[in-house]
């Protein structure tokens, strides 16, 4: 497939809605130091949930559980003091739901891309970044600018970041990447769900054979799938002797230490792009999906 995908735009975009979303951090209703949060999403949107309540949890600003929007568990038992929702379309049916049934019993907030949606109306207060909203069906800066904002008000500074991206999108990408016959993808705290992220992107762009995992957790059978011609590839640090134990499988490790690992996706964003191209995929429209999945007519 040649020209240039609604993809290729937006996730070329990316340092300068990272920039728009953490201005608004300052100022934007997300959860306090101390509050019990339940951060939920569905897809892309749960793996950025996933990162953001590590991250959360970690800096000590209270206690932060991630969970798939259909499968979360938000009982009075369970003290949460805020729910905070991901979502780009707005739309998303099993998100609306839950904001419907916790209304007036959890306070809510969704960041959301498209201001102009249902979810507006069923969360008590929204943050909207619609200059990261996307045309593509394949989310890119949308996921990252929300996680850019959330990052941003748990008190990081992403100048980095920004500018770890900006080479990212600049940096080679191999042909045996592109060529590769099968990924694996690992994380690291924060990073696991960036790792669940990237496995995600390459399979609905170019259809490819991925899978992820906590880094730690490889050992314990995943490796097994690890061989010439495939890649094992880890965001954020790496358990000693993992890349060792890699090499001697045959296949290849990708570790760049030194790129933050939101910026590591934006590499791995372009490879899924280069394998849809290379395969003749269009990757603004992947086989069997759209852009949100609604269960029933609002």
């Amino acid at each position: 497939m040649g020209g240039t995908t609604h993809m290729e735009r937006e996730l070329s975009s990316q340092p300068g809605t990272w920039h728009s979303a953490a201005e608004l951090a300052a100022g934007a209703p997300l959860p306090r130091a101390g509050e019990r949060v339940a951060v939920v999403g569905c897809g892309t949107s749960w793996f950025m949930a996933q990162a953001y309540a590590a991250l959360r949890e970690s800096a000590g600003l209270g206690v932060t559980d991630a969970f798939a929007a259909s499968e979360a568990m938000l009982g009075a038992g369970r003290g949460y003091d805020r729910l905070l929702a991901v979502t780009r379309s707005g739309t998303t049916t099993e998100v609306l739901r839950l904001l419907e049934a916790v209304r007036g019993r959890i306070p809510t907030v969704t960041v959301v891309g498209d201001p102009d949606t249902p979810a507006t109306a069923v969360s008590d207060e929204t943050v909207a970044l619609p200059f990261a909203d996307e045309q593509s069906v394949v989310q890119t800066r949308f996921a990252t600018s929300a996680l850019a904002l959330l990052r941003t008000h748990l008190g990081e500074d992403i100048t980095a970041a920004v500018r770890d991206a900006e080479e990212a999108l600049s940096a080679e990408v191999r042909q045996e990447w592109v060529d590769a016959e099968q990924f694996t993808f690992l994380g690291t705290g924060w990073s696991v769900g960036l790792a669940h992220e990237a496995s995600l992107k390459m399979r609905e762009a170019s259809q490819s054979w991925t899978e992820s995992y906590p880094a730690m957790e490889y050992r314990h059978g995943p490796i097994s799938i690890a061989a010439p011609g495939r890649v094992t590839w880890l965001f954020g640090s790496s358990p000693e002797g993992l890349g060792e134990e890699v090499a001697r499988t045959g296949a290849a490790f990708v570790h760049h230490g030194r790129r933050d690992p939101m910026a590591e996706l934006v590499l791995v964003q372009r490879v899924a792009l280069a394998r849809a191209r290379e395969r003749g995929l269009d990757p603004d429209t992947p086989r069997s999906l759209t852009r949100s999945v609604m269960l029933e007519t609002r």
